[in-house]
């Protein structure tokens, strides 16, 4: 069987590669760099991946110069493209201008790799090095205005490499890019995910063996997706579901998730506290109910009071998750050498995490803390979509009969709200606020805006490296074309600004200062309240499948006031997570939704964030 080999230098967008040569029905495998020439011979193409280092750092990871010997098709893209030019004798630097987000090619010349594009295309950057020197017998096809090489190749060696990413859907014709490159590699397309799927339950067959599996389920798409599938090959007597009420759910999220599991055909048991939990173990039971909920908000609230690092309070909320999973077991009297632990984790979880060996850590993920990372040495977890992507998820959803408005629900991250509640104690600004202020207000004057930067950080990603930078907030009226222009200068020029957000309301700001916030029943109250506004909001105006995923926000910015606090929104439209771009909503609309939010008595201002991924995440913490 023909296949493609894609080596992972740690970038966020490794997988992404492959799920695109997935699509383009080619089997396809990730592997490690560290592999060896004469291994690669079996494959028909090769993609170099992009990654967090630089290419002439001391520790950056290389690979076996044979590779560009075996006259097998080679394409590098990001990382991948500057770790070609500079193995074979090209020259890599920092770049003067770093380039984030979408960008304009122009084509210079020929080329079977872009063949069929037009002469002017936008396409995907994220990267702060760039060539400035081409190896002997390469040249660059194509430039954009500040990264002269960003397409080049050497044909009679069939090495071909980009700087963009054009795995991304925002490069508009990455496919075809990657449909050329298979063009050239001549290979036959055989795969498909039927395939895939059968894949995946014979390896959770020979993973699991005789033991039973005991999974925490959110009622997001991912955990439903993984139970009901655990379900259809184990059967409901080897599956246990356990729904922990964190405190930090939607507005009647409990109620909701057990009625959705309910009607999937999946018996409930709806207890609220620990007290409540039956003391027979479901595999007693003749007709056994496979789905508990248990009230932990006390316990949450408990670990987290007076947290304000969103690394720690992602810890401390997965080795909670683990303890009250424990406790359950206990309580059920559950053989603990008979079950395996599932997760709903997929792809995006653990490359953010730094998942892979090259990998840069964007965040930790709650289902990739340091106790499940020791359980999964120990081959106690089970993860059977942990390779996975948002959209294949959804088509696997789709084929084991799951509905269509469960499938495609709006991501909603583990920790829940607690990770959408921006917890500070005191104001933080970047070195130098008050000139980079002004010399962004310099350039925001050429569009008729002004801007504050605001006294918090979010996390972000820029070169497929975490950053934990500063949002700054705009003032002004234009179009949305013109707010994403400025969102992209603002964030490739000024690497303390990480994130953009438009001042849907007020309509003047007079004082910004901090509030001091941390996670109580409080704040979260305030919180789940915009939430519920939000998203009524949009199943009123039909907005919400047009959205991918609308992240809610509390921040403790007070606008014009002294003690309350600022609301972020955030509707992305994205296929898989790894990039997104904001959504532009009816500005109408916009002002509508505003004018409700700011009806909450404790909300001084609605930002709505008009950054895309990269340079900022979905998510804020």
């Amino acid at each position: 069987m023909d296949k493609i080999a894609v080596v992972d230098f740690g970038g966020q967008y490794a997988h992404l590669i492959a799920n695109r040569i997935r699509r383009l029905k080619m089997f396809c495998e990730v592997l490690s760099p560290e592999i060896l020439g004469d291994v690669f011979k079996q494959y028909k193409g090769i993609i170099l991946s992009g990654g967090p280092q630089s290419v002439y750092s001391e520790f950056a990871p290389t690979i076996d110069r044979e590779v560009f010997a075996l006259k097998i098709p080679v394409l590098g893209i990001c990382y991948g493209h500057q770790l070609m030019a500079y193995s074979l004798g090209g020259t890599v630097e920092p770049a003067v201008t770093k380039e984030y987000g979408d960008t304009k090619l122009e084509i210079k010349k020929h080329s079977k790799i872009l063949d069929g594009l037009s002469r002017h295309e936008t396409v995907w950057m994220s990267h702060g090095d760039e060539i400035t020197a081409l190896p002997q017998g390469f040249e660059a096809s194509a430039s954009t205005p500040n990264c002269k090489f960003a397409a080049i190749e050497n044909p009679k060696k069939k090495l071909f490499s980009v700087q963009f990413h054009a795995e991304v859907t925002h490069t508009k014709s990455g496919m075809r890019i990657l449909d050329n490159f298979l063009k050239i590699c001549k290979v036959r397309r055989t795969w498909s995910i039927a395939k895939f799927i059968k894949e995946i339950k014979n390896k959770v067959r020979r993973q699991v063996g005789s033991k039973k599996v005991f999974m925490m389920v959110s009622g997001g798409v991912d955990s439903t997706v993984g139970f009901t599938l655990l379900k259809k090959i184990l059967g409901s007597r080897r599956l246990f579901g356990l729904f922990v009420d964190t405190g930090f759910l939607r507005l009647n999220e409990r109620e909701n998730v057990m009625n959705m599991f309910k009607n999937l055909g999946h018996a409930v048991r709806l207890r609220r506290t620990q007290a409540h939990m039956t003391r027979r173990p479901p595999e007693a039971d003749s007709n056994p109910k496979n789905i508990m909920c248990y009230d932990a908000s006390k316990e949450f609230f408990s670990a987290l009071k007076n947290v304000t690092d969103p690394e720690i309070k992602r810890r401390i909320i997965g080795d909670l998750f683990i303890e009250i999973q424990k406790k359950v077991v206990k309580k059920l009297k559950l053989n603990a050498s008979h079950w395996m632990l599932g997760q709903g984790t997929i792809y995006p979880d653990t490359i953010e995490t730094g998942g892979t060996r090259h990998a840069a850590k964007i965040k930790t993920h709650h289902n990739r803390v340091p106790v499940i990372e020791e359980l999964i040495k120990k081959n106690l977890i089970i993860e059977p979509l942990k390779d996975l992507y948002k959209d294949e998820v959804r088509w696997l959803g789709e084929k084991l009969g799951i509905p269509r408005e469960i499938i495609w629900r709006h991501p909603f991250p583990g920790p829940g709200l607690a990770v959408r509640c921006i917890c500070a104690k005191k104001p933080s600004y970047p070195k130098n606020s008050a000139s980079l202020e002004k010399k962004i207000n310099k350039l925001l004057g050429l569009y008729g805006f002004d801007g504050k930067i605001l006294a918090i950080q979010s996390v972000g990603v820029q070169g497929d490296s975490r950053t934990y930078k500063h949002p700054i907030a705009i003032l002004g009226k234009g179009d949305w074309r013109t707010l994403a222009e400025i969102s992209t200068k603002i964030t490739n020029k000024f690497g303390d600004i990480n994130r953009v957000v438009y001042v849907a309301k007020p309509a003047y700001i007079k004082s910004v200062k901090l509030n001091p916030t941390s996670l109580n029943e409080k704040t979260i109250a305030i919180l789940k309240n915009a939430d519920a506004v939000v998203n009524d909001f949009i199943k009123k105006n039909l907005m919400v499948f047009d959205i991918w995923q609308f992240p809610v926000v509390l921040t403790p910015i007070s606008v014009n006031s002294s003690d309350k606090f600022s609301i972020v929104i955030r509707p992305v439209c994205s296929e898989e997570a790894m990039t997104a771009s904001f959504y532009q909503m009816d500005f109408d609309l916009l002002g509508k939704l505003a004018e409700s939010l700011m009806e909450i008595p404790e909300i001084s201002a609605v930002f709505y964030d008009i950054t895309n991924k990269p340079p900022a995440t979905i998510e804020w913490e």
